[in-house]
């Protein structure tokens, strides 16, 4: 199968799978998005990479996509037609986490760095 056709069937998949899972499930107080799909060249098996940020720790999450595998991969059969269903497994992804962290950080440090003189507080200053 060429590169090219996969890449669309795990994009195609990773859209399926994302509205699936935001309309079958609850995620109180969690923000869970799907990063990235990677099915293998014959479609029988595909890792879904999720990013999880809020109350619900990311084990959580994937434990219970896991444990909902076979529910999720029927929807997802009646939406996309491929030769085969790939066998699910959802995986946690720290780069969203990362990501929020890194940016709660610059914020962080935004607010107590000590605001630089302009030229303005120069002028003033020597009045």
């Amino acid at each position: 199968m060429s590169t090219r056709r996969l890449d669309k069937i795990n994009e195609l998949l990773r859209r399926e799978i994302s509205a699936v899972i935001q309309r079958r499930f609850e995620w109180p107080g969690t923000i869970l998005s799907v990063l990235e799909v990677e099915v293998t060249q014959d479609l029988k098996e595909g890792k879904v990479w999720l990013g999880v940020v809020g109350r619900m720790s990311p084990s959580q999450v994937v434990e219970k996509l896991n444990k909902s595998r076979g529910v999720i991969q029927s929807l997802i059969a009646g939406r996309v037609v491929l030769r085969s269903t790939p066998r699910l497994t959802f995986k946690f992804d720290a780069s969203a986490r990362r990501g929020v962290d890194l940016v709660n950080l610059l914020d962080d440090i935004e607010k107590n760095l000590p605001k630089a003189r302009t030229a303005q507080d120069d002028a003033e200053g020597s009045r």
